[in-house]
């Protein structure tokens, strides 16, 4: 059986991550690969009923945090542990890394905070490819500004997203061999050549 991979994509809002999700799902598919597209919040019945409140709903920022990890909880039980457990490739529209931009960055709270939040949820499972899709702001706020209907991190001020990409990019510079940054400014079709790379190369496995 082969072995399970775990890749998630990340970025700010804007950034352009989404429209390449069916892509990967085609690309690994093509080479002979189960795959499993899910995305954070949501995933699961319980997890889409959250990610409901996470998206309209204002709320503390601590609450925001926790209602994040335990839907996450419930993600890694009920889709991702299973399925890496049976050999698919699961790819999630985000994950642990948006939790320390959005509410490290975006809200202000600490680090330490969520990374005992992280340790405790999923412990040393980690994915093993993320890509972080980055576009120069003033793309970024277009592509939000043209949104039919924002949801409250879409509808948050510059400032917040300019707080979000710096966590980003810094956890990129951390985590090198993980985190690969992506330049989601360009036609579909470069910015797909630029991700292909990444992914035979997570395919091959190390060397």
């Amino acid at each position: 059986m082969s072995e399970g991979l775990f890749i998630t994509l990340e970025g700010i809002d804007g950034a352009g991550k989404s429209t390449h999700l069916d892509w990967l799902a085609d690309w690994f598919r093509r080479r002979g690969r189960t795959v499993r597209l899910t995305r954070e919040p949501g995933g699961t019945p319980l997890g889409e009923q959250l990610r409901a409140l996470l998206l309209h709903e204002q709320m503390n920022p601590d609450t925001e945090a926790l209602l994040m990890f335990a839907a996450r909880s419930e993600h890694l039980a009920r889709v991702i542990r299973p399925a890496l457990e049976a050999g698919d490739v699961v790819i999630s529209d985000r994950f642990t890394d948006a939790s320390f931009a959005y509410q490290c960055g975006g809200r202000g709270l600490a680090e330490d905070q969520l990374a005992i939040l992280e340790d405790w949820v999923h412990g040393d499972l980690q994915p093993h490819l993320t890509l972080l899709f980055d576009v120069p702001d003033d793309v970024a706020r277009q592509r939000r500004e043209s949104a039919r209907a924002p949801d409250r991190f879409e509808s948050e001020q510059a400032a917040f997203h300019d707080r979000v990409r710096t966590v980003y990019l810094r956890r990129a510079e951390r985590f090198p061999a993980r985190i690969k940054r992506i330049e989601g400014h360009g036609s579909i079709e470069q910015v797909r050549a630029r991700l292909t790379p990444h992914l035979e190369a997570c395919l091959d496995g190390p060397a």
